[in-house]
């Protein structure tokens, strides 16, 4: 069975990150969503949980980080293609994200670009090409 992966994000506005997690292109599954949170589904196995900061405070003692200010953590997430990174991170910005927060990564095998969504949380968008990547990672005189 495929392990789920849910990133619980605490969110100071649940409708606006709702609606922008959904422009970027996560879909809402209204089965986990009510009034404090929003269950946003990236694909099968991954899946944002936006919590409003009340309903977050009951999984933690500690202080809700303002993602503005401190980095907290970074989530990178894959692409398709080069051309799905950039397609993401242009959702993004006309959803009301800032694009590129953190610096383009460009290797040729491996393409990489992000955004930070209107609560200051940094998502990457990376696409790589598996097999170049391997080939550009093997110590020089190896072979396969």
């Amino acid at each position: 069975m495929s392990k789920l992966v849910f990133i619980n994000l605490p969110v100071a506005d649940l409708p606006r990150a709702t609606a922008f997690y959904e422009a970027v292109g996560a879909r809402k599954n209204p089965q986990f969503s009510d009034h404090t949170g929003s269950c946003l589904v990236f694909s099968n196995t991954i899946h944002a949980m936006l919590l409003t900061h009340e309903k977050f405070r009951q999984f933690t003692t500690k202080e809700i980080a303002d993602a503005h200010r401190s980095a907290e953590v970074l989530i990178c997430i894959s692409a398709d293609s080069r051309a799905d990174v950039d397609a993401v991170v242009e959702k993004a910005r006309r959803a009301g994200g800032a694009p590129d927060p953190t610096p383009t990564q460009d290797f040729g095998f491996m393409y990489g670009r992000s955004f930070e969504d209107p609560d200051g949380h940094i998502w990457e968008i990376m696409w790589m090409d598996a097999e170049a990547a391997s080939k550009a990672c093997q110590p020089e005189g190896a072979t396969q």
